[in-house]
């Protein structure tokens, strides 16, 4: 996986190198501070995936990444400290949207979703020009993304967490996040609780998904994913979340 950085900050950039050393079978192919230089990089170096902030001199990320909506194969994963930017992160296709400080494993399901897009394709998405009608069977109604062409559908079922982001929330599917427009409270009675479980008061996560349970040196519980992402558990739901993994639950870490 070929990567791309891009950032005016040089200590973020630094900080991306860093992390990335501990991912396997990526290699930073160049770095960018601006919009025109990541633009000029893009076109010479080809790279697979480009972490790229948002707001830059001359040409501020959102810019560069509409144009890149041409190039299917320079993906991108926006990092950045404003969290006020992501829906029109993901209108241009993102596959993730990153919050500095980055978290380490936060940033390695990024990359692992880049590379199995690379290797599987991305799907044609399926747009509708107004909102379908509700299903009446509890729990199997799908989500309708909004897009800037119309509607897209996302499966419940492919949903493995959600996660709080103000007005909005993230659908993260194996592939790709979802930007989807409700509270987590809203979101509740929508959710099978025999599949999707509440764990802090910003996140939900698919039962089956959880392949391990550890426990921080402060005492946070975190839950480790099947694709990798690492979700900390709220402490009013800590005994709930530790009786309901106890078979894969490991000591302090």
């Amino acid at each position: 996986m070929r990567i791309l950085l891009v950032d005016d900050e040089t200590l973020a950039l630094e900080r991306l190198e860093t992390l990335l050393v501990d991912v396997p079978d990526v290699e930073v192919v160049g770095v960018a501070r601006d919009g025109e230089e990541a633009a000029e990089q893009i076109a010479a170096l080809r790279p697979d995936l480009v972490l790229l902030d948002i707001q830059m001199p001359n040409r501020d990320g959102l810019c560069l990444a509409r144009a890149l909506k041409a190039r299917p194969d320079a993906q991108v994963v926006f990092v950045t400290a404003y969290d006020q930017f992501a829906l029109a992160a993901f209108d241009v296709d993102a596959i993730d949207y990153l919050l500095k400080p980055v978290e380490p494993a936060r940033l390695k399901l990024a990359v692992d979703r880049a590379r199995r897009l690379r290797v599987v394709g991305a799907p044609e998405p399926t747009f509708e020009s107004a909102e379908p009608e509700v299903v009446n069977e509890p729990y199997s109604a799908p989500f309708w993304v909004r897009r800037p062409r119309g509607l897209v559908r996302v499966e419940i079922d492919s949903v493995a967490w959600i996660e709080a982001a103000r007005d909005y929330v993230l659908l993260h599917t194996p592939n790709r996040s979802h930007m989807y427009r409700s509270t987590m409270d809203a979101l509740t009675p929508r959710l099978d609780p025999a599949s999707m479980l509440r764990v802090s008061r910003s996140a939900f996560v698919r039962r089956e998904a959880v392949v391990r349970v550890r426990r921080r040196r402060r005492g946070v519980l975190v839950l480790e994913l099947s694709d990798g992402a690492e979700v900390p558990v709220g402490n009013t739901y800590t005994h709930a979340v530790s009786r309901e993994f106890l078979q894969v639950y490991d000591d302090v870490d």
